[in-house]
């Protein structure tokens, strides 16, 4: 099977929080430790002009943010860490994708509907106050996503629609293009840390100013989790872990031995005092190793911006390929080169084709066939229909490289003639 690629980001708009770490920087960083994934993380600051018009909250938010992702773990050593702005070819994305997507998509999305119900209950017009960067946020993610075609985002369980619509954005490029241009990607929900409870109950989120920030110190940490909303009930008295913010908060940080302790201690009537300190508790010790280099890559943000740097450059190998691929695709070519239309219609005439099928076994293969009918290629079976069209476009993308590294799927074939094959349809659609 080949690697399964993962991508996420986080928005600088603010100070990261208990939530983010939780649901998206623990378990991506979790993941970038695995040998059969290839991890891409970024810092969406794009994004951030959306909710923030304040230049020095954005720039203290991206220090914020990359010194929260190093300090939990990650390494950008074994992983494509890199700032969204960095990177012209999501933006130029962002727009080729803007033109195959229905208007109707976007109207469906939550963030843009969210805000035409607040301005309907307001009494005031339908797109007061709705900016187009606001509209467009599921076209510039899903150029975030598909620059990489990432296989699997991981995502808190209220954006698992903006994946669906990049997927949606996807199939309709390659469809109106006609080839496996992307991947379609889906979402990871944890379930048990995907949205965590801010200090009021609600989600924790920075428009509700509910939040813990991820790195309190361990004073302000106490104070903070001492404030969550609890009810009136008194020591002694059973309580609920049903709706208990404290509990939920509880869970996403500790196993489920430690989550059954503290479940049969509310049976037994904790006192809030008590059921506080052991968040408190559980908390700090995960947190506390990490205070310090955190601390230090704040104090040195030139630390910070050579790190992203050498993200940017290791990002733009897979995004700088791919990006002349679309533009050749849909038209934005030499004025020197043959008509489109003319050359296309002689190609297809005299072109090896990929052919992809499944057989009886379930499984999926696909084999490239010369103009004159000779097999070419033959792979052996995939699992997944998906599998088998990355692997084609990988072979149309990387050429000798691909052909070498997907060795191991693929029946012996005569590499030169497969190579010239290729070469011809990378040709045909220059």
């Amino acid at each position: 099977m080949s690697t399964i690629r993962f991508l996420t980001g986080i928005t600088p708009s603010g100070t990261p929080h208990l939530g983010n770490y939780a649901g998206m920087l623990r378990p991506a960083i979790a993941a970038s430790r695995s040998r059969e994934v290839e991890n891409f993380y970024f810092l969406a600051d794009y994004h951030a002009l959306i909710k923030c018009q304040d230049p020095a909250r954005v720039q203290r938010s991206t220090i914020e943010i990359a010194a929260s992702w190093l300090a939990a773990g990650l390494d950008p050593e074994h992983v494509t860490f890199y700032r969204q702005s960095d990177i012209p070819e999501i933006p130029e994305l962002c727009w080729l994708l803007t033109c195959v997507t229905g208007k109707g998509l976007l109207n469906r999305a939550h963030a843009y509907k969210a805000a035409v119900d607040k301005n309907h209950a307001d009494g005031t017009e339908t797109d007061d106050g709705v900016t187009a960067g606001l509209f467009m946020y599921p076209v510039l993610m899903a150029a975030d996503i598909l620059a990489f075609n990432a296989h699997k985002v991981p995502v808190g369980r209220d954006q698992v629609q903006h994946i669906e619509m990049a997927r949606d954005m996807a199939s309709s490029f390659n469809h109106i293009y006609g080839g496996e241009f992307f991947t379609l990607p889906e979402a990871q929900v944890e379930e048990n840390v995907a949205t965590l409870p801010g200090l009021d109950g609600r989600k924790m989120s920075k428009s509700y100013n509910n939040t813990i920030a991820l790195f309190s110190s361990r004073e302000q940490l106490r104070k903070l989790i001492g404030s969550i909303t609890t009810d009136s009930r008194t020591p002694g008295e059973p309580k609920e872990v049903e709706g208990s913010a404290l509990f939920q908060i509880y869970q996403g940080f500790a196993s489920e031995e430690e989550t059954e302790a503290l479940r049969r201690q509310y049976a037994e009537g904790i006192a809030w005092g008590d059921a506080k300190q052991q968040l408190f508790e559980r908390i700090d010790r995960e947190l506390a190793p990490m205070r310090e280099r955190y601390e230090h890559l704040v104090a040195h943000p030139a630390e910070l911006e050579d790190i992203l740097q050498a993200g940017a450059a290791k990002a733009r190998r897979e995004t700088l390929p791919l990006i002349r691929e679309l533009r050749s695709a849909v038209g934005l070519r030499s004025l020197a080169q043959a008509p489109v239309a003319a050359k296309a219609k002689a190609a297809r005439q005299a072109l090896p084709q990929f052919k992809q099928y499944r057989e009886a076994d379930g499984k999926f293969y696909f084999k490239l066939v010369a103009a004159d009918g000779q097999l070419l290629l033959q792979s052996l079976g995939f699992d997944a229909p998906k599998e088998a069209g990355q692997a084609i476009g990988q072979l149309q993308r990387e050429g000798e490289t691909a052909l070498s590294a997907l060795q191991p799927r693929l029946q012996p074939a005569d590499p030169q003639l497969v190579l010239a094959a290729l070469q011809q349809l990378r040709d045909a659609a220059e």
